[in-house]
């Protein structure tokens, strides 16, 4: 993200539409923002399962919650964004949550 770009792209999720929040699975959503020059926002979400993200992503909700998302211009990114994924092996705020298995490499469709 280029820098006088950064307070719109983080206002941007501050006014956020909110869908996600609504979505069966849904956890957490995070923004952080970068402390080095040059590192990239990154966009985190937790869901409880796989299947729950997939939901997500092929749902209208999904189509409605992303439609602000293409309003800065091309040229405030300094990189494309990328998708990652992982699987919760552990995590230390809920023990109780049982490992998601290894679902093998992700396909959106």
């Amino acid at each position: 993200m280029k820098q006088e770009y950064a307070e719109a792209f983080e206002q941007r999720f501050r006014e956020r539409a909110g869908l996600v929040d609504q979505m069966p699975g849904f956890v957490s959503n995070q923004i952080l923002r970068p402390v080095n020059e040059g590192d990239p926002y990154v966009v985190f979400t937790v869901w409880n399962s796989r299947q729950d993200f997939l939901n997500w992503v092929r749902s209208d909700a999904f189509v409605k919650g992303h439609a602000q998302s293409g309003s800065l211009p091309k040229d405030a990114f300094s990189r494309s964004n990328v998708l990652e994924m992982h699987e919760v092996v552990q995590d230390s705020s809920r023990l109780d949550l049982e490992p998601e298995p290894h679902g093998g490499p992700f396909k959106l469709h």
